[in-house]
């Protein structure tokens, strides 16, 4: 019985001696870096944020009237191509015609007791300074006068009202343009009270149209004027339209609204951006996605942001590497080789993954954005396929299961 226990505890033993050199044995295989490069190239730099707004003619008229009365003649429809002065629209008269010459009726009366009143007060004031006319005689006098004056001026504001009333019965265009609103009808009461009624809206030129783009408050602080935008329309999916911020309003938009229930705010800004229109394909009132870039550079020299951050760590690059360091705040790394080699550079603008160089590095050079640590013989990511998937630790392996293009 002993003996059966001996051996059992021997070949335990062996079993884990075995496991142990195995375990061993796999720490101590050799270790595998990838590189991840990239050149130095000329490209674009941009953000932006995003908004929505609305398409909008630049000079935009409203034509109203500012008395009441019955539509009799509309001489204009909708599209219809006007002129400054052009006649498109007219109203009842009769009316307005009565009271002008109900005005005129007083207004001559009020005048002919007037110019009475005037004679009789020139005539006793020249009897009353020569002590003719008992005192209470010329201070009537003086009082007619000046009661018949005031009259009679009143009557002439009212006869000048009546005369504006009844021009306002022809109804003409203010500016050159297009007809893009009718609303009335021939035969219709318009009333005139606290608030003009509008006739017609009047476009003057539909081929230089603007967006009122909705900005929000989180971003207006990196909008300025003459920057670049987009915008496209649900209208026309696949064209993607140009133009310039023109202005950026100071005052809140209408549009903002508040929530009181959730107790949160939302305000935005106008923001008016330049929209030609030569084609005529933008209409009145479409809605745009709008894209500003706030930041917008051409045809600069690039490099991937993380490789600004790359280090070639002894971990990384071994004990028999050579690596060329120096002291710089900005600096990137070529190598040859075994050889690791530092360049101080001068950055410029960062957008997203690209930053802009200024300095340090010429068009072409490569240089390394990463490195990835792996197992040799392992299922490691190379660091190409790692740079594609977007940044991460240059200390951190890949993902397991990919291949190495």
């Amino acid at each position: 019985m002993n003996k059966k226990k001996a051996t059992l505890l021997a070949v335990v033993v062996v079993a884990i001696i075995a496991i142990g050199y195995l375990l061993w044995a796999g720490g101590e295989k050799k270790q595998r870096v990838t590189f991840a490069t990239a050149k130095v190239e000329r490209k674009n730099i941009s953000e932006s944020i995003t908004a929505t707004g609305t398409i909008e003619p630049v000079t935009e008229v409203e034509v109203g009237t500012q008395v009441s009365a019955i539509i009799d003649r509309i001489y204009v429809d909708y599209n219809s191509v006007v002129t400054k002065g052009q006649l498109i629209a007219e109203m009842d008269r009769v009316t307005l015609q009565s009271e002008l010459a109900s005005q005129r009726a007083s207004y001559d009366g009020a005048k002919a007791e007037y110019e009475y009143q005037k004679k009789l007060y020139e005539r006793n004031e020249k009897l009353h300074a020569k002590q003719l006319i008992a005192e209470t005689d010329y201070e009537q006098s003086v009082y007619n006068y000046y009661k018949a004056k005031s009259a009679f001026d009143s009557s002439k504001a009212a006869l000048a009202k009546a005369e504006r009333n009844l021009s306002y019965a022809t109804i003409t265009s203010p500016i050159d343009g297009v007809v893009i609103n009718r609303a009335v009808e021939e035969g219709q009461t318009v009333a005139s009270g606290f608030e003009t009624p509008t006739l017609f809206t009047i476009a003057a030129d539909l081929t230089q149209m603007q967006v009122v783009a909705d900005v929000d408050e989180a971003d207006i602080g990196g909008v300025e004027e003459g920057q670049r935008a987009t915008f496209t329309v649900d209208a026309y999916p696949n064209d993607v339209f140009e133009g310039t911020v023109i202005q950026v309003r100071l005052g809140e938009s209408s549009s903002s609204s508040s929530s009181t229930s959730s107790s949160s705010t939302v305000v935005t800004y106008e923001v008016i951006i330049s929209a030609p229109n030569p084609s005529l394909k933008l209409k009145p009132r479409l809605t745009a996605n709008v894209t500003i870039y706030t930041l917008d550079r051409q045809g600069v020299l690039t490099v991937p942001t993380r490789s600004l951050r790359f280090t070639p760590d002894a971990l990384l690059v071994g004990d028999q590497a050579v690596v060329n360091d120096i002291q710089a705040e900005h600096k990137v790394w070529t190598r040859q080789g075994n050889t690791f080699t530092a360049h101080a550079v001068e950055t410029g603008i960062s957008g997203g993954n690209l930053t802009e160089i200024l300095s340090g590095l010429a068009e072409g050079t490569e240089i390394i954005t990463e490195a990835t640590l792996g197992t040799k013989g392992s299922n490691m990511s190379d660091a190409p396929e790692a740079a594609a998937g977007g940044e991460r630790s240059p200390f951190m392996p890949g993902p397991p299961g990919s291949k190495k293009k």
